[in-house]
């Protein structure tokens, strides 16, 4: 007699949703425990996160301008998960954004281009930067033999130590030297923003384009096609005639050049200068954004949004509280953790319909 398995069957949307759900009652588990160990109230806790995040319409804002960067980044992170590429590499992607965007600025500034051209340009000088460092990760993993992780992780130290460089350096502040960062552009740079916010309608515009690009790219074309044969099996797309190399090249191109916009973001939009911690953190977050929604592009909006709400809700901890504010990363990483251990037991659990047929005659 032999064994025969049949396709698995799909879990029901329910399961989904009852899997989904046990994941995220586990992370608040987790960060409650956390929190007592801490002596920290949990209740109370939770509250001031809330209202640190919604707490008024300036704070509910603020979680937009977070938001912005983060989705920009998950939209281009999208792109790599798909092929089946781990960017580790976006932080200095965003990294090198900012800074070839802030250099355009800089050049550009005492020299009457209308405003609006100056920052048009400089946006456009984040995306080449960002694209050109992912195009240095492509070119050591097609050509070297280096995996993206490895390459990735050297050129964010590259980019770091290049950031600190031009602001205790060449872009040092007169008669200042500080982490403070490189001189603040004159008012007439800064993205437009809503009156008395620090959102811009323009920078916003931009996040909700580029992950509509994202959606139109990974579903409705053949690109996208393409990319989902590769992240699915390399080996079996190239000996269907894909040119693999080439694709995988492209999404680095693609989620880089999206993460240097984020960076120049950061430079015009938020805080209209260079300064060493011009990332906030964003490519890491976004990797963690990307795994939760699964690599969904729809589940990447809100749950991008959660994770802005919680870092801008937690910096009221060490007010109210006296505790750190990276409470927040504990319950962004805790459930992540536990959304993929959920993934796990459902794949482990997945039955598997079998039947027997007679020997072979």
């Amino acid at each position: 007699m032999k064994e025969i398995l049949l396709p698995h069957t799909r879990p029901s949307r329910w399961m989904e949703f009852g899997l989904q759900g046990l994941s995220v009652l586990m992370a608040l588990l987790f960060t409650t425990i956390v929190l007592l160990i801490a002596g920290a109230p949990p209740i109370e806790a939770y509250r001031q996160v809330l209202e640190g995040a919604f707490g008024s319409l300036k704070r509910a804002t603020d979680i937009l301008v977070a938001w912005v960067p983060l989705m920009l980044v998950t939209s281009g992170l999208l792109l790599t998960f798909t092929a089946g590429l781990w960017n580790i590499g976006v932080e200095g992607q965003i990294m090198l954004g900012a800074v070839v965007a802030t250099g355009i600025m800089r050049a550009l500034q005492e020299t009457g281009l209308p405003a609006p051209l100056v920052i048009i340009l400089a946006m456009a000088a984040g995306i080449a930067g960002g694209a050109a460092w992912a195009g240095l990760v492509g070119l050591l993993k097609i050509y070297g033999g280096v995996h993206e992780i490895f390459g990735g992780l050297g050129l964010n130290f590259v980019a770091t130590t290049l950031i600190l460089w031009l602001i205790f350096g060449p872009w040092k502040r007169p008669g200042i030297g500080s982490m403070s960062g490189t001189e603040p552009f004159p008012e007439r740079l800064w993205l437009p923003v809503f009156p008395g916010l620090r959102l811009s309608p323009w920078a916003l515009m931009l996040a909700l384009l580029s992950i509509a690009l994202v959606y139109v790219l990974l579903r409705n074309t053949y690109f996208g096609l393409r990319l989902k044969a590769i992240g699915k099996n390399i080996r079996a797309a190239h000996l269907l005639g894909v040119p693999t190399a080439r694709y995988l090249f492209l999404a680095l191109l693609g989620c880089g050049a999206m993460a240097g916009l984020a960076g120049a973001v950061q430079v015009t939009a938020v805080y209209h200068r260079l300064i060493p911690p011009i990332s906030s953190g964003y490519g890491y977050l976004g990797l963690l954004v990307a795994m939760l929604a699964n690599y969904r592009v729809s589940w990447s909006v809100p749950i991008a949004f959660f994770f802005a709400a919680l870092n801008i809700g937690s910096i009221q901890l060490p007010i109210t509280l006296k505790l750190d504010s990276t409470l927040s990363g504990v319950m962004q990483g805790a459930l992540v953790l536990f959304v993929l251990l959920m993934q796990g037991v459902r794949a482990r659990w997945r039955p598997k319909a079998t039947m027997e047929s007679g020997d072979d005659a």
